[in-house]
């Protein structure tokens, strides 16, 4: 590798080990959110899980397909958060029962901001699979001061996604569709929503804490947007330098970044195309 493309997959490995949407919010209120967990309702959770994967279904049908230009440009993640700022000003005022409609509008924000990401860093949005790596970002959580086993590595999440993503892909392809409905797509989309939920889960605890309310909700959302910007930053900058070096190259140097020894190291070939 070269040097800049060295520096570049360094940026890459400090982006993804970035502090999870929790570790943020409890800095910001100054406390743990472990604590703001019984506030949730009786079926509070199933009732995220719920919205979570209606706001994936959403996403993939709405934003991902309202950028066609695939023509590498700069991003603009100023906009994104400005506007999910808004929406997120309107769940905090009107608390947990604004979720299923708050939450499906800052997901399709949130991914049509992943998406320029990506167009950024050389992917070519038009392509089914890169629309779909997009989708994927959602399951990238950062980094996590809990032991509850929440937080999985970046290669890692990657290679759980794997099988459901080809599957996906060869699916859509075949028939020429790109539905959230499709069944195919609705597998992948549940295996993401069980990691997408657990930061939407941080995020409606940091915005019940009362005394938040509409200002605390913009600024939670804004820290939920700029979470899974920089997650797909870090992502896409993996992907182009794959493009350019191969995926166990690019994965060899990522666990040197991380302290693994060779011996630990997985390797792509018994794994399908992350």
């Amino acid at each position: 590798m070269n040097t800049e493309d060295q520096k570049d997959l360094q940026k890459a490995h400090t982006l993804l080990h970035s502090p999870s949407i929790a570790m943020k919010a409890a800095n910001m209120i100054g406390k743990p959110l472990e604590f703001g967990l019984d506030m949730l309702p009786d079926g509070g959770r199933e009732m995220i899980m719920k919205a979570t994967k209606l706001s994936l279904e959403k996403a993939m049908d709405a934003a991902v397909y309202t950028v066609t230009d695939p023509t590498q440009q700069e991003a603009s993640p100023w906009w994104h958060k400005i506007a999910v700022a808004a929406s997120g000003a309107a769940g905090g005022a009107f608390g947990m029962g604004a979720l299923a409609v708050e939450l499906p509008i800052s997901t399709v924000i949130m991914l049509r901001s992943i998406v320029d990401i990506a167009r950024s860093e050389g992917e070519d949005i038009t392509e089914l699979e890169a629309k779909i790596e997009c989708l994927t970002v959602f399951a990238l959580g950062g980094e996590s001061d809990s032991d509850d086993g929440a937080e999985v590595g970046y290669f890692a999440t990657r290679m759980a996604l794997a099988k459901a993503m080809a599957e996906a892909v060869e699916y859509m392809a075949e028939r020429a569709i790109v539905e959230g409905s499709a069944p195919v797509l609705v597998k992948l989309i549940a295996t993401i929503a069980e990691r997408f939920s657990i930061q939407v889960t941080e995020k409606v605890v940091a915005q019940a804490v009362p005394v938040l309310g509409a200002i605390g909700g913009a600024t939670i959302n804004t820290m939920f947007i700029d979470h899974f910007q920089t997650m797909a930053r870090g992502h896409f900058i993996v992907k182009r330098l794959e493009r350019k070096y191969g995926k166990d190259v690019i994965l060899s140097e990522f666990n040197r970044l991380s302290g693994f020894l060779p011996d630990h190291q997985a390797s792509y070939d018994n794994h399908p195309n992350p």
